[in-house]
């Protein structure tokens, strides 16, 4: 039997997930429709994201809170291969992405017609379940890759009255 190290473990699993993510979108789009496969693809993406949160909180021990959100995603997205930079904020974070391994998933599938939408909708709501997963935490997005910006800006603050928040 093969030694697979620890980085080339982590890469066979991180390509399945993406795959099996990729595939069944397919799958149900041939099947069903775009708009099918758009709509359980986010019913999918408002329950993966608590499990993954959940775990991610358990396996590592971290806090409810903005600290605990800000180790648990920032460990999330470099283990599925982000490319990207954290700037803390006086009412929590902003994380801003220079490169998405799923946006570039849908481009070398040449499916940039569908990047905007899915982009759009999947990362709003998985996103918003991870910050809601850490207490009162609101989500907001700024610039995205899938419309055309360099970047993609995800902050995170706490909600109006749970110690304040940039938008009361």
């Amino acid at each position: 039997m093969i030694e697979l190290s620890d980085l080339q473990k982590k890469e066979y699993f991180k390509r399945s997930y993406q795959a099996v993510d990729g595939l069944w979108f397919m799958k149900v789009e041939e099947m069903h429709g775009f708009e099918a496969a758009l709509e359980l693809d986010e019913s999918v993406w408002t329950v993966l994201p608590k499990i993954q949160a959940r775990t991610m909180k358990a396996i590592a021990g971290l806090n409810e809170g903005i600290d605990g959100l800000y180790e648990g995603l920032t460990a999330r997205l470099d283990l599925e291969g982000f490319d990207f930079r954290c700037q803390r904020t006086e009412y929590g974070f902003e994380v801003f992405v220079s490169r998405c391994p799923w946006h570039d998933l849908i481009v070398k599938s040449g499916r940039e017609n569908i990047g905007e939408t899915v982009g759009n909708l999947i990362c709003r709501a998985e996103n918003t379940v991870w910050a809601s997963e850490f207490g009162e935490i609101s989500f907001k997005r700024g610039s995205r890759i899938c419309r055309g910006d360099a970047t993609c800006s995800l902050v995170f603050y706490q909600k109006a009255g749970s110690l304040g928040s940039p938008h009361e």
